[in-house]
């Protein structure tokens, strides 16, 4: 499975919206400076956000987008599916033979565990200096 730049990005208004939630609405052109963005591009990606429930939208000068719910709610998977579609990995799962149809299964439910257990609350309270946690490699 390969996340497009509509998902990437998608996340990445969702995680700036994350960061600043409860600080009032937040303008796309200010998400689309701070990660040097096309402010075009995140419009089109911010109505179906907005159509699934994940965003609201406010009005007027002082407006912009705002989450619907707490960061702790949503889900990177949340996003993904409502700008990626579906999560599969291949397509045609129930015409494969059993061992692969097995494998693309459980690949699958991997990937959903990751994304349906990282929330956009996760995703903003990240930081660059998790070098404990990075993997070290020697040749």
């Amino acid at each position: 499975m390969k996340i497009s730049t509509k998902g990437r990005y998608g996340l990445t208004i969702m995680i700036e919206l994350a960061k600043r939630h409860g600080e009032g609405p937040i303008s796309l052109k200010t998400i689309a400076q701070a990660n040097d963005l096309s402010e075009h591009y995140l419009e089109q990606l911010i109505a179906p956000l907005r159509n699934a429930g994940l965003v609201k939208s406010i009005r007027g000068a002082y407006g912009g987008y705002t989450l619907a719910d707490e960061p702790s709610k949503i889900t990177s998977g949340d996003v993904i599916r409502v700008l990626e579609g579906p999560i599969t990995p291949v397509e045609g799962i129930e015409e494969e033979e059993p061992a692969k149809r097995e494998l693309w299964i459980r690949i699958r439910d991997a990937i959903k565990d990751v994304l349906d257990n990282t929330t956009l609350e996760d995703l903003a309270n990240h930081s660059n200096d998790s070098e404990s946690d990075a993997y070290m490699f020697y040749i």
